[in-house]
């Protein structure tokens, strides 16, 4: 078998190899609808070239060549290929028309998206789902995002959606001016993208989520006080506030996740007069729960007394003197030798009670 080798004319060629590889590898990692399309193109041409070479020789006969000197048998084919500029000029316009086709015709959908289809300003209500579509090349997919995004609205600059300060400035139930900082998780439903996309465009952010997420928050501010809002009710009014925003959104196509109502400010003099108070009333319960240890403790005193005055007065009933005569009498028995214990003519009691 002969080696591979380029005839003269094209030996030229082999030093734009390594150029070639690197665009082809540019055009992989950019581009790969277009490398595809190529790839396509490739298998196409090495399936049908001996039809087209076949054919190319037939009509070679009366067709004018641009001699090429034959110095490779494995490039004979060149020498039978009609090369009359116009030929060459429509069969390279034809390749080139033919690859823009079908580039504008493959589209991939990457995961955590969805496509929505246009053609001539028409929005077909069918979403594409993530993966590899082949559409009208005329046709435009626009992509939207169905992951879990988050919205975050801060005082602090930069930190929010907006790089200038973003609080919700917000009337409580008795009429105080109270600041939020906070952060809603939302996403868009992939089967609403269509609708979305038709009547919010891409920008739904500021047309539908911001304004849903003010009209809440004030809806839910002003059924709190602020130092409910500032203590022990801030998780309710987030709850609250999740609530509302779900059933404002999800008729518009979005789903509320969560909502993080991450900081409370109140005026300077409101939130130190609620700190004061909260400070008493921990000192309160502190107190409270130092009598109650106190009181416990007397009461338990009390009951240990009252245990020892009835113990000591059941064994004051109890030490009779027949009982007193038998505890003598049960102490002398283990002794040896002989006692002699007078006893008492009044009550029979003896008088001392260790004898040697």
């Amino acid at each position: 078998m002969q080696p591979f080798a380029l005839p003269p004319h094209l030996r030229h060629l082999s030093k734009l190899a390594p150029l070639f590889f690197i665009a082809l590898f540019i055009v992989l990692l950019k581009f790969p609808q277009v490398f595809m399309v190529l790839l396509i193109l490739g298998i196409a041409a090495s399936r049908f070239w001996p039809h087209i070479r076949k054919l190319l020789d037939e009509r070679s006969k009366d067709t004018k060549f641009i001699n090429i000197p034959a110095s490779s048998k494995n490039f004979t084919f060149l020498h039978t290929i009609p090369m009359h500029p116009g030929k060459i000029v429509r069969w390279v316009l034809g390749l080139v028309v033919l690859g823009l086709i079908l580039v504008n015709s493959i589209v991939i959908v990457p995961a955590g998206a969805t496509g929505v289809y246009h053609l001539f300003g028409k929005v077909r209500d069918e979403e594409l789902s993530s993966g590899i579509h082949l559409i009208n090349p005329f046709a435009r997919i626009t992509l939207m995002s169905v992951r879990t995004e988050g919205y975050t609205m801060s005082i602090a600059q930069g930190e929010g959606n907006r790089s200038q300060s973003d609080a919700i400035d917000a009337l409580t139930k008795e009429g105080l001016t109270v600041t939020l900082d906070l952060t809603i998780f939302y996403r868009l439903q992939e089967m609403s993208a269509s609708d979305v996309f038709k009547n919010l465009g891409t920008n739904y952010e500021e047309k539908i989520i911001r304004p849903s997420i003010r009209a809440a928050i004030r809806e839910v501010i002003a059924g709190y006080e602020a130092k409910d809002i500032y203590s022990e009710k801030r998780d309710e009014a987030a709850q609250q506030i999740l609530s509302q925003l779900d059933i404002a959104l999800e008729e518009r196509g979005f789903v509320v996740e969560n909502v993080l109502l991450r900081n409370v400010i109140l005026p300077p003099k409101l939130a130190e007069s609620i700190q004061s108070k909260l400070t008493a009333e921990q000192e309160s319960e502190r107190y409270d729960f130092i009598l109650d240890k106190e009181k416990k403790e007397a009461d338990r005193k009390r009951i240990e007394a009252e245990g020892q005055r009835d113990a000591q007065k059941t064994i004051n009933e109890s030490l009779t003197d027949r009982y007193l005569n038998y505890l003598y009498i049960q102490q002398l028995k283990d002794k040896p030798g002989t006692f002699y214990v007078p006893v008492s003519p009044a009550n029979g009691l003896p008088l001392f009670k260790n004898v040697p």
